[in-house]
Order: structure tokens, then C-alpha cells, then sequence
């Protein structure tokens, strides 16, 4: 059999597709974020402005966590030696959980190498831990999440994205002495939109489900501390397990589960994602610790990072460019076409030096392929309108169809 063959026909489909990614050759100049330097077809680095990171309030090249990591460093090495449950168990994790679970006032938390890990581990976890459990799903969960509740082997039952009716009437039809988990994000990163958490509650009170909540996209970017949505809307005691991310708003890297004491003694004790993998390295971990605690005093970050936001979707609608309908620091362009979407990417990066990634199926469905952008704090307004300028001629340049603002 020509093994190479087949291999070389799966990539081909996805050139013939327009889906094939390419990652771009960056390095970020420390303390200048957003701009790098980009390798990429280039006779060495040129300048480019980043618009697409989730470092969404550069976190990453804060001076506080730089100096925290580099202290770290300094104390005590560079890896973390091994597994948590061997060699791997520092003082700066025991520390990051415990202001980890004070942010989101719950019992414990937990301490990932990923939010993608924290998902699958927890969710796989979860459901063999419950006997005959039923996992009700959002249609728009995270691959992280569906590949957790696949590997739980248990009975999933998906809903419409948001639709707290039709969530209803699928736990209406369960078994009242069925197990259930409402599995469910925040803020949707694709559409920039948010889950009705307080709804989603209601209605496991009322049918005895426990709720899972992803925050990936939202932690450290809403609440007074940076608790989240579910910090903004009050609502953090009413969810069982809330998730998030170190490698987002926070800047630095690695996962987290928030709940009751018992459950994350459960998931500590009994998930594979968490006891069979090295622990994250006490640099990282230092890292992430100083942006916690920073964010949770400073709202500043937050406040600079959606002005930018609703700064860029008023000059995206004002020259007509199809900016979604996002309610949130997300700013998604409209192409609809993965062709398209990397031709209008390419040219950014080549002509303007404006990097954005676009974004195509799987990660979105077919035909709605867009360009995703994340101003912020950093992103002045004179960069903002170099690149709704740039946006704006690419646009019209491909003939693409533009629409008046509302």
C-alpha cells in the first residue's frame, strides 16, 4: 500500500479547499505588543502589527508577569520535574490554585497543562464517574469539550446554540433519576456572543442537573476582579464547575477547573489528562499567578481593551466592511469563502503588514469562513484606522460585496 499517497491526498483536499493553514512566522517584541516580527517569506524579519492574538490584554509582556517568571527562573529552574502526583507538585501551583478558586469563590481548583486538557480530562472524567449520565450539550461547544464528552461514553444530547427552550425540553424528556450535565461556554469566540447562564441554571435547579461552564474566552476580560461572565452577571455561585484558561487574557499558558472541594479531589484522583502528564513548568505557573492577581485589582486593561473593541466595530460598519453582531471584545469580519478569507489574509500580512489569521471549517461551518479580530489595550486608535483603512481597500480591490452600516 502507498501509505504516502494517501497522506499527500488528505493534504491535497484541503489545498483544493482553500482550508490549508499556514502558520505564520512570528516573534513578538517584547513590551512593543502588538508588533513582531514575521519570517514568513521574507529576507529576515519584517514589521508587522498582530490583530489576531488572544493575549487579549497583553498580559504576556506585562512588566509584572515577566519579572515573576523571571524570579522563578532564577528560584528554582526550569521545569516543574515530573507529575504533579511525583515531582512536579510546587509551591507556586498550590498557590495559583488557591487564588484560582478565590477568583470564581469556589472550594478548590485545579491546574491544567491546557484549557483544551482541562476540558477533555474533566468532562471524560466526569461522566464515568456518574453512572448512566446524559450530557446536555451546546451545538457550538468547543472540540475540547465534545471530544471530553465522546471519550465519557456518555448518552449526549445536543442543543440549539443558546436556545434555553429547547434545552428545556430535552431535560423535560430525561429520566428524572438520570444523572445530567449541562455543558455549555460564555462567551462563543467565533461569534463574539453569550450564553444566558442564569437561565441555563434555572433550569438545572429545576431538573436536577449539574452545570459546566467554559470561560475560556472570558476570564480575566469581565467581572470586577476578572472572574468572568458568570463574575459580571452574579451568577458564579449558581455553576458547578466553571473552566478557564491561563493562555488568553491571562498571557500565559495552561488550563483550570474551579468547584466544590470533593469534585476536584474526584478529578485530581481519577482523570488520566491530569495524574499521567509533567505538571506545567513553576515559571509559567509564576507567571500566570502575577497576572491573576493583577487583573483582579486592576480593571484598567479591561476597560482600555472594549473601547478598542467597539471602536473597531464602529469603523468596520462605518465603511460598510460585514462586522458580525458580536456583543463582545470579539470582532468577527463576514467572508464567507475560505479562498477568499486567505487571499484577503495574505494580502494584509504582504502588502500592509497587518497580520490576522483567517478562520475556516472545522473551526467554523462551511460557508461562513471570516476574519476574527481581538483589539487590544495596546492597539492605539491611529493603528485601528490603518488597518479599517487597509480592510477597506483589500475589500474593494476583490470586488467583495460591502453594506451600509446600520
Amino acid at each position: 500500500m502507498d501509505y504516502s499517497s494517501i497522506f499527500q491526498a488528505a493534504i491535497d483536499r484541503l489545498h483544493d479547499e482553500g482550508r490549508y493553514r499556514v502558520f505564520i512566522d512570528v516573534l513578538r517584541n517584547k513590551g512593543a505588543f502588538p508588533n513582531a516580527r514575521c519570517f514568513a517569506g521574507h529576507n529576515g524579519p519584517k514589521p508587522i502589527t498582530v490583530w489576531c492574538s488572544n493575549d487579549y490584554l497583553g498580559m504576556g509582556q506585562h512588566p509584572t508577569v515577566i519579572a515573576a517568571m523571571e524570579e522563578a527562573l532564577h528560584d528554582v529552574g526550569a521545569g516543574s520535574g515530573g507529575t504533579r502526583n511525583i515531582g512536579g507538585n510546587t509551591h507556586y501551583h498550590v498557590d495559583l490554585e488557591s487564588e484560582l478558586a478565590e477568583l470564581h469563590g469556589k472550594e478548590g481548583a485545579l491546574l491544567f497543562t491546557s484549557g483544551y486538557v482541562s476540558n477533555e480530562a474533566t468532562l471524560a472524567t466526569l461522566g464515568k464517574l456518574l453512572p448512566g449520565c446524559v450530557i446536555f450539550s451546546d451545538e457550538l461547544n468547543h472540540a475540547s469539550m465534545i471530544a471530553g464528552i465522546r471519550n465519557s461514553g456518555c448518552e449526549k444530547r445536543v442543543f440549539r446554540h443558546n436556545d434555553v427552550e429547547h434545552l428545556e425540553q430535552l431535560l423535560r424528556d430525561a429520566d428524572p433519576e438520570t444523572p445530567k450535565l449541562i455543558a455549555f461556554e460564555s462567551v462563543y469566540s467565533m461569534d463574539g456572543d453569550v450564553a444566558p447562564i442564569a437561565e441555563i441554571c434555572d433550569l438545572a435547579d429545576r431538573y436536577g442537573a449539574l452545570t459546566y461552564l467554559d470561560e475560556v474566552h472570558a476570564v480575566g476580560m469581565y467581572g470586577d476582579h476578572g472572574g468572568g461572565i458568570s463574575e459580571r452577571d452574579g451568577v458564579a455561585a449558581r455553576v458547578t464547575i466553571i473552566e478557564g484558561t491561563l493562555g488568553k487574557a491571562f498571557g500565559v499558558m495552561g488550563g483550570y477547573i474551579a468547584a466544590e472541594r470533593a469534585i476536584i479531589d474526584c478529578i485530581r484522583s481519577y482523570a488520566p489528562g491530569f495524574i499521567f502528564t509533567t505538571s506545567l513548568s513553576p515559571v509559567l505557573v509564576a507567571g500566570a499567578l502575577a497576572s491573576v492577581r493583577h487583573l483582579k485589582a486592576s480593571g484598567e486593561e479591561r476597560a482600555a481593551q472594549q473601547a478598542g473593541a467597539a471602536l473597531l466595530k464602529a469603523k468596520f460598519r462605518e465603511h460598510g466592511l460585514p462586522v458580525m453582531d458580536s456583543v463582545t471584545h470579539i470582532v468577527p469580519v463576514m467572508v464567507g469563502s475560505a479562498v477568499e478569507a486567505k487571499r484577503i489574509s495574505d494580502i494584509l500580512l504582504a502588502e500592509y503588514g497587518l497580520y490576522v489569521q483567517p478562520i475556516n471549517f472545522p473551526t467554523v461551518p462551511r460557508g461562513t469562513e471570516r476574519l476574527r479580530f481581538t483589539p487590544g489595550p495596546c492597539h492605539s486608535e491611529a493603528m485601528i484606522d490603518e488597518l479599517v483603512a487597509a480592510l477597506s481597500e483589500v475589500w474593494s480591490r476583490l470586488e467583495l460585496e460591502k453594506r451600509r452600516a446600520a
